[in-house]
């Protein structure tokens, strides 16, 4: 995950932010991060055990230049970033009356924090974006991804094969089918990948499709309110 630089006021959460310390981060490798903390909020209890209320988000577009605000990495004060791509985990309790949490360790917004929130600070969909700007999300069901996601991390290597950012201590993360890099199967996203609307179908998609689906910031939401979800 690289950056380039890019107004705003920041609203407190309702959510009561954790010691988000307790998870594993390295700068600039936000998906191992976020599968690290899949498993962990797994392991800890704090999701199901299988992690069947988790869900991996990439986000991300086809000129890889995706604006976030409140990002700890900007220089800025309001935290605008542009990545080429991000990564977050969106927590959905099966009860319905739960509110969608949104884990972003790379965020200096609460930890997690409600979904709505998050994407009116964040995401911020009502800002006027130039088009190569707009975001896309490919939502991947957390029990799919830990069993097939793989990077043997050759994304952070210059044309030299020198790292392009100091990588995590532990080794690389390898898929249980034996696959060592498929990082980029889920972080190529384009306009044309965005499903035509989010309904029963989308659950469906997501949860038995390695790559889930892919749709764009007003059905974000949309998604994560479905009641069958």
């Amino acid at each position: 995950m690289a950056t380039s630089e890019l107004d705003s006021t920041s609203a407190p959460t309702a959510v009561r932010p954790l010691d988000i310390s307790q998870f594993q981060h390295t700068p600039s490798y936000c998906e191992e991060n976020v599968y690290l903390l899949c498993k962990k909020l797994c392991t800890s209890g704090v999701a199901d055990a299988d992690g069947s209320d988790l869900y991996v988000v990439f986000i991300s577009n086809e000129k890889k230049q995706v604006p976030l605000w409140h990002q700890k990495a900007s220089h800025r004060a309001d935290g605008v970033i542009l990545w080429d791509y991000h990564v977050i985990c969106i927590q959905r309790k099966k009860d319905s009356h739960s509110s969608p949490l949104v884990w972003d360790l790379d965020s200096s917004l609460h930890c997690p924090s409600p979904l709505a929130s998050y994407a009116s600070e964040t995401i911020r969909p009502s800002f006027q974006l130039f088009a190569d700007f707009q975001r896309f999300f490919r939502v991947v069901h957390a029990p799919i991804f830990l069993h097939s996601f793989a990077s043997d991390r050759r994304h952070m290597k210059d044309s030299l094969g020198n790292w392009t950012a100091k990588p995590p201590a532990y080794g690389p993360i390898v898929a249980e089918d034996g696959t060592v890099h498929n990082l980029n199967e889920y972080m190529e996203i384009i306009a044309a990948d965005v499903v035509s609307n989010v309904g029963s179908n989308s659950i469906i998609a997501v949860r038995s499709h390695k790559l889930g689906i892919v749709v764009n910031e007003t059905q974000l939401e949309e998604f994560f309110s479905l009641d069958d979800l």
